[in-house]
């Protein structure tokens, strides 16, 4: 029994312009501002995440929300507060977002970070 040589061919990288196999880069970092709904646990945040979405019948823009459990490291983020969150591993079974940044406190006033 005969091998093609063809079929046993691995297909090879492409490579850039000076030589070298480029790295593989991670999954595209997935960003959500939302607003701090309820404070559960030490580091635990509720962030509600609003987003607007054509309704494929009607052509209407229907509001929709989605409640992410964040993880916050410092208990940085008040009640109220307008968030950053960015997605990472699960901490646990339903929180697996963090939180990167407070953009604005409750009382409006934008935190520099």
């Amino acid at each position: 029994m005969e091998m093609n040589a063809d079929t046993t061919r691995m297909k090879k990288a492409p490579l850039e312009k000076d030589g070298q196999v480029p790295k593989k880069t991670g999954t595209k970092k997935v960003l959500r501002i939302g607003v701090v709904d309820s404070i559960s646990g030490n580091k635990t945040v509720r962030v509600v995440v609003e987003n607007l979405t054509k309704h494929p019948l009607y052509g209407k823009y229907v509001r929709r929300r989605s409640k992410l459990l964040a993880h916050d490291e410092n208990t940085k983020a008040g009640l109220g507060d307008t968030v950053e969150v960015t997605q990472c591993r699960p901490i646990s079974k339903r929180k697996s977002w963090r939180l990167v940044r407070v953009v604005r406190t409750a009382a409006g006033a934008t935190v520099e970070s």
